[in-house]
């Protein structure tokens, strides 16, 4: 009888227990998801401001509070930034630049890390140590010489100074980001398609190039975030309104006695959907390349 009441005692205990802990696992998910759910406020409540602000009239930006809502929602400014400020030009430009230059940067980058780790060569190390170099070179030191050298080459007031630009600065970033994944790559796959007589290019686009495709979604919004905002190059480079981006483009509205900031705003808004857009798309695919990036197998 005794043993009966005492495993009675601990099965109340073990029951008590795990309803304790299980209320406490609730209290602690639920705090979690608060703390997430209030950064989430924070990081997303700078876009709805500058919606709102891109709704406003110069009066209403100057005259009421920065955080009060829009009287009479000037949707006008949105048109008046894409025809009379040009900003459909300015885009077009911007996904241009941005796309080749991309294509450009993740296809190099993805041949010189295949180079680097996968074949075996003496210099393999040193060169991958210049390219790392590379990525320590502030960008302002090389605006004169690299002026001087796209001036010679008559590449001035040409997009394709902008771009080579891009893909020379982006390379350092991306191979590093490669290089991390590829060392995690299994050699028994290459060395089986080397057995059934493969040839180093069809190993490289039809076995290496599709198992990194989650870690090349990362390089593409990394090099797409940098280039679509790039600011400096287009600015020293590029000097017709034709050629220029929608980053350049805002200063448009930008005048020596008035400032149209409701089309500034606007301007700012249309810059920033594409990289939303693109995130939106490709986040699944950037969190798996970090995580798989981020473990040597």
């Amino acid at each position: 009888m005794s043993k009966i009441v005492v495993e009675t005692k601990k099965t109340t205990l073990s029951a008590s227990y795990k309803t304790s802990k299980s209320l406490v696992n609730r209290i602690g998910y639920g705090l979690l998801y608060f703390v997430l759910g209030v950064i989430a406020i924070i990081q997303i409540y700078p876009l709805v401001w500058l919606f709102l602000f891109s709704l406003k009239t110069n009066q209403e930006v100057f005259g009421k509070s920065p955080f009060a809502l829009p009287e009479d929602p000037q949707w006008g400014n949105y048109v008046k930034a894409w025809t009379t400020g040009h900003i459909d030009i300015y885009f077009f430009n911007s996904v241009l630049y941005t796309v080749v230059a991309v294509v450009l940067t993740v296809i190099l980058a993805s041949f010189v890390t295949f180079a680097i780790t996968r074949m075996q060569w003496k210099l393999s190390g040193f060169v991958l140590g210049l390219f790392m170099a590379g990525y320590m070179i502030p960008l302002h030191s090389t605006l004169i010489p690299l002026f001087n050298f796209f001036k010679t080459a008559n590449l001035i007031d040409n997009p394709v100074s902008l771009i080579l630009s891009y893909v020379a600065f982006n390379l350092p970033i991306t191979i590093m980001i490669l290089t991390g994944f590829y060392k995690t790559l299994p050699r028994e796959i290459e060395e089986a398609a080397v057995m059934d007589g493969c040839s180093i290019h069809r190993i490289f686009f039809q076995i290496t190039l599709p198992m990194t495709v989650p870690v090349l979604s990362t390089t593409i919004i990394i090099n797409m975030i940098y280039n679509w905002n790039e600011f400096v190059f287009v600015n020293t480079f590029l000097s017709s309104d034709k050629w220029k981006t929608i980053t350049v483009g805002v200063n448009n509205f930008v005048g020596q006695y008035l400032t149209d900031w409701g089309a500034i705003g606007a301007t700012l808004m249309i810059s920033i959907i594409p990289v939303l857009i693109a995130y939106f798309l490709l986040s699944d695919r950037i969190v798996e390349g970090i995580a798989a990036g981020s473990v040597k197998g």
